[in-house]
Parts: C-alpha cells; structure tokens; sequence
C-alpha cells in the first residue's frame, strides 16, 4: 500500500521536489502547495505514481482515476456490488476506445488502498469481493489531497518529460468527512482550482444518495463545479447510470485535446 522504509525517504524527497518544481512554474499556488506539505504524504502519493515515464511510449497521455468509497455505509446500504460494476463498467468503456493505449488508470479507495497505481487500461486489476470490502470511515477530505496529489505528480512527471498529459479524475462518496485528520474543504479546493486553471485537469464527485447529505454543497466547498457533480439515488440502477455518464466523459477526455476542451467546458452534460 505504501513504500518499504527503506525507500520511503527518497520517494517523498522525489514527490516534493515534483511540487516545488510545480510551484515554481505557477502551476501550484501557496495555498495548494501548503495542503500538500503540511503533513508528509510522499509516501502515500507515491504508491499511486505506478508505471515509470520511461516505460510509456506516447506523445499524451490520459490519466483516468477513480476513488470509490470504501466506507462501511456501502455495505449497510447494499452497493458494494454495484461500485465494483461501476468502476469496472469505466475500465471496459475506455478499453473499447480508439485512444486506449494512451491512457493509464489509477484506483485509490476512499481509505487510501491502492488497487492500482497508474497503469496501461490492460494491466489494470478490476473491482471484486475480494480485493474490496467497504468496512472504513469516510475520510474524504484527507484522501482526495492525496488523490489529487497524487494525479497532479503524475502530470508533472509527464509534462517535464516533454509528454502532454490531460486528466479526469472521479471521487465518489456516500456520506459527509467523517474521519480527516488534516485536511479540510478549502485544502481540496485549492487543489482543485490549480488543477482546473491548469485547463488539462477535470475533477468530478459522485455523492450517492444516503438520505441526508448535500452532496452538492460538499463537492462545491472542496471546488468542484456543479456540472462535474453526479448525485445518484440508491437504487443499483441510478448508480450503474451515473458510472455510465463518467465513462462517457472520460472516453471523450481520451479522443484529443480539442474533445478535452468541449468535454471540461460542457461538463457531464457535453
């Protein structure tokens, strides 16, 4: 899940020196770059990072990510199954496209299990009873500085490698932070608006219904747009749906930059 000691130290120096170069070219603001340094996550970030640069033979690359919540309220409420379909349906859609070989996938679980650091969509582990077993705590705000770390690292290791790279990247959730330590909204918003200003990032939130939680305020505070926000009821069927809608954005995001850009103007409604 994370890296041994004894390479722990040189991979948070790599990840950090990753973002103060990101810093330095304007890419990360103060506030960003605070989020991402005020407690050591090299070596989580690191653990998503996956295939080397060097081992990608490509002009772009897409990177896909999705978080899919590993909180014990998937399983009470009977979706375990159904966001193993979903983050599955995702992977097939994107293998089915044209573009396939120019992207990677990453699958970070909500309580920072990495299933699979950045990959090629063919070496990618799929979603099942016994690799996932929501059972955790929702520590949303925590884990998507991570997540979004991680994706923003990725990116920069491409583009100072001289390779394009455009991302989308899916949190999903189905109940409020409950559990962050260190992170708050305004730390993921940050991030977020980095990555949006950057013109190359879309970072879109699923909330799946649970009765009581305004999935729509709480993406908004952590800066997602609300044309980025999916808010699925609870049956199986309106969450096969939203996924659906996802993979169709995130297949758009891989057929070139010019789809790129109608897809982020447009949001899930382009």
């Amino acid at each position: 899940m994370s890296s041994s000691s004894s390479n722990g130290n040189s991979s948070s120096a790599n990840v950090s020196q990753l973002f103060q170069a990101a810093h330095a070219e304007g890419v990360l603001s103060p506030q960003a770059l605070q989020a991402l340094t005020v407690v050591d996550l090299g070596a989580q970030i690191q653990a998503g990072l996956g295939i080397s640069v060097d081992d990608v033979q490509a002009s772009e690359v897409v990177l896909v990510t999705v978080m899919p919540d590993d909180s014990g309220s998937i399983q009470h409420a009977g979706h375990a199954r159904t966001v193993c379909d979903g983050h599955n349906l995702v992977l097939d859609a994107l293998l089915s496209s044209q573009q396939k070989d120019g992207v990677l996938f990453h699958t970070r679980y909500l309580n920072g299990f990495v299933l699979n650091p950045f990959r090629p969509l063919e070496d990618v582990v799929r979603m099942h009873s016994k690799n996932y077993d929501p059972d955790k705590g929702t520590p949303l705000y925590d884990q998507a500085v991570v997540l979004l770390g991680t994706v923003l690292a990725k990116a920069q290791e491409f583009t100072r490698n001289g390779v394009s790279a455009r991302t989308v990247t899916l949190l999903i959730t189905d109940g409020a932070d409950c559990h962050s330590q260190s992170s708050r909204p305004r730390d993921v918003a940050a991030l977020v608006n980095d990555l949006r200003r950057a013109e190359n990032h879309i970072v879109a939130g699923m909330g799946i219904d649970d009765g009581s939680t305004d999935f729509r305020k709480v993406f908004r505070e952590m800066g997602i747009e609300d044309k980025w926000i999916l808010t699925p009821g609870q049956s199986a069927q309106d969450i096969r749906k939203a996924f659906q809608v996802f993979s169709q954005s995130a297949v758009r995001v891989s057929q070139g930059a010019a789809s790129f850009s109608r897809t982020a103007l447009g949001g899930f409604g382009a």
